[in-house]
């Protein structure tokens, strides 16, 4: 098989690979990371990632890092197989970057910092940090009030068809709707119907089913 990932499953960043690989129908092997020693079975792991982070990737002598590299790659390598995340079309490609770059600079500034204080710290046995979190929540409302506005005007963030940009999101709302971070998705009705149409996906549903936890 060609394609490797080497992860965690815990991780957001490993899950938004494995949800590209799921909504383009590709197979592939998953390597286990432990993210507190980082080995592996194989291979150093710090020879496929210079950061010591995950997810790592690998395509026959390909070997990327950083997740959405490793999306964009996907959905731009094979963009024959299963759902086309990324257009040919200039400037519909144009309204895709915008939104992966608000995803990545935005969106994700408060997202995953959140995720981390809230879903990961207790397993972790650590205490969550309050002020931090009602800092970020304040942060993140700010954002989803423009996409409140972005949303009532097309069905999802760049246009009428669901691609990357949206896909890019899936991992770290799935864990806010844990949360009572879920209030601020749920007070805004354009983007509560985007959460439940990309979290409602058959390709995360069955990334959902092969989590091991």
């Amino acid at each position: 098989m060609a394609i490797k990932v080497h992860g965690n499953p815990r991780s957001p960043a490993v899950q938004r690979v494995f949800l590209c690989l799921a909504e383009k129908d590709l197979e592939y092997e998953f390597v286990y990371v432990d993210l507190a020693t980082k080995q592996q079975k194989e291979e150093p792991f710090i020879a496929i990632n210079p950061f010591g982070q995950v997810p790592a990737f690998e395509d026959g002598d390909l070997k990327l890092f950083e997740s959405r590299a490793i999306t964009k790659y996907i959905a731009n390598a094979y963009a024959d197989k299963g759902t086309p995340l990324l257009v040919q079309d200039p400037m519909k490609m144009a309204m895709i970057e915008v939104w992966l770059e608000v995803e990545a600079q935005r969106f994700d500034a408060a997202g995953k910092t959140l995720s981390f204080e809230i879903c990961i710290k207790p397993i972790k046995g650590l205490t969550t940090d309050e002020a931090l979190v009602d800092q970020l929540i304040a942060q993140l409302a700010t954002v989803l009030d423009v996409y409140e506005k972005r949303l009532a005007q097309s069905k999802y963030l760049a246009g009428d068809k669901f691609s990357l940009a949206d896909m890019n999101h899936v991992p770290i709302i799935n864990n806010m709707m844990k949360t009572k971070v879920r209030a601020l998705f749920e007070q805004r009705p354009h983007v509560w119907a985007w959460c439940a149409d990309i979290l409602g996906r058959p390709a995360w549903q069955k990334v959902l089913a092969g989590l091991n936890f």
